[in-house]
């Protein structure tokens, strides 16, 4: 009956009891977490230098490239000038 006399009490020891479990808890998972972080940093560096090879590749592909022609636009067919006169008025003298 000790327990149901002072249910405060017992709360305070229920916390305090799931504190400890969730703290052995985190400190159990730290190594693993530490070894997920290893993990994902090695693969954020591996990204970053494949990328930086694959923009140093595209770089030298572009140097080395010949420059790119001129462009050549089709020209329209020449048609003959045609000389444009003002036409006569008809006068009524």
């Amino acid at each position: 009956m000790a327990k149901n006399e002072n249910p405060i009490q017992q709360e305070e020891e229920d916390l305090i009891a799931k504190r400890k479990e969730i703290t052995k808890y985190y400190k159990d998972n730290i190594p693993h977490l530490k070894t997920q972080l290893q993990y994902e940093e090695l693969l954020r560096d591996i990204e970053k230098t494949r990328a930086e090879r694959m923009q140093a590749q595209m770089f030298i592909a572009k140097s080395s490239a010949a420059p790119p022609a001129p462009e050549v636009k089709p020209e329209a067919k020449a048609q003959p000038e045609v000389k444009r006169t003002l036409k006569k008025a008809e006068s009524n003298d």
